[in-house]
């Protein structure tokens, strides 16, 4: 028996789907729009409220935080000489005193000589801060000797004291508290200003440069209102006579 089949028996194969059109898109792909729109809306809203936060905990932050020391330490640089020494180039000290003024403390070179105590040693040393009339207060040395902890500063040679309105005040040696930002010297001292010159045994600096007495045994010279004296007084000059 001969079987055939015919052109118009065949099965043609199936035909290609098409690909979905732009404007019908399936649940899958709403859902995912959907969960974007949502995540966009609340970072809108969580985004400014981490930064307002962000902005009022700096604002407050030194209001809370403790306070552990009357002044703080900067500095441009540091060598590690040995394990328990450490050399600072030009170091700032700064803070307020017990009245909250400010003052600074400078120097060339601050050496740490004891870790306990926080005591450097300081290589032309500078402190400077206000008087209670608003005038600055300048104190400079070849040497200091500054020990944190207990708020005082020592200054050996060459002892330089400037005030804004014109005094100075000069001794080899003297002690600050910048905790009162008062000073004191026992070694001889002398000081010219607007008003005159002085020499003295000693100094005290009290009300925060307010008032400074000399001590000991002291020898002033005021000047009078038109300032100080000449020197050396031009003699009067000899009467002539008149010439016939």
């Amino acid at each position: 028996m001969d079987i055939r089949i015919g052109s118009e028996d065949r099965v043609a194969p199936p035909a290609p789907s098409r690909p979905p059109m732009n404007g019908h898109r399936g649940p899958s792909f709403r859902r995912i729009f959907a969960r974007y729109t949502r995540f966009v809306g609340i970072m809108r809203l969580v985004l400014p409220a981490i930064a307002a936060a962000l902005l009022g905990l700096v604002l407050i932050w030194p209001k809370v935080a403790p306070r552990n020391s009357v002044f703080r330490a900067a500095f441009a640089g540091f060598n590690l000489k040995t394990i328990d020494t450490m050399a600072m180039q030009n170091p700032r000290y700064y803070g307020t005193d017990n009245q909250n003024m400010p003052f600074t403390v400078t120097a060339r070179v601050a050496t740490q000589v004891d870790t306990q105590s926080m005591a450097e040693e300081l290589e032309k040393p500078q402190a400077d801060f206000t008087t209670k009339g608003g005038a600055g207060v300048i104190l400079q040395a070849d040497n200091g000797l500054f020990r944190q902890k207990v708020n005082l500063l020592d200054l050996l040679g060459h002892v330089d004291l400037y005030e804004d309105t014109g005094y100075e005040v000069h001794s080899n040696s003297a002690r600050i508290n910048v905790a009162t930002n008062d000073a004191s010297g026992d070694e001889p001292t002398h000081g010219h200003g607007p008003a005159g010159t002085i020499t003295g045994e000693g100094f005290r600096m009290l009300q925060r440069g307010q008032d400074i007495i000399f001590t000991g045994k002291a020898h002033a010279v005021l000047f009078g209102a038109h300032g100080p004296a000449p020197d050396h007084p031009k003699k009067a000059g000899k009467a002539r006579k008149p010439t016939s």
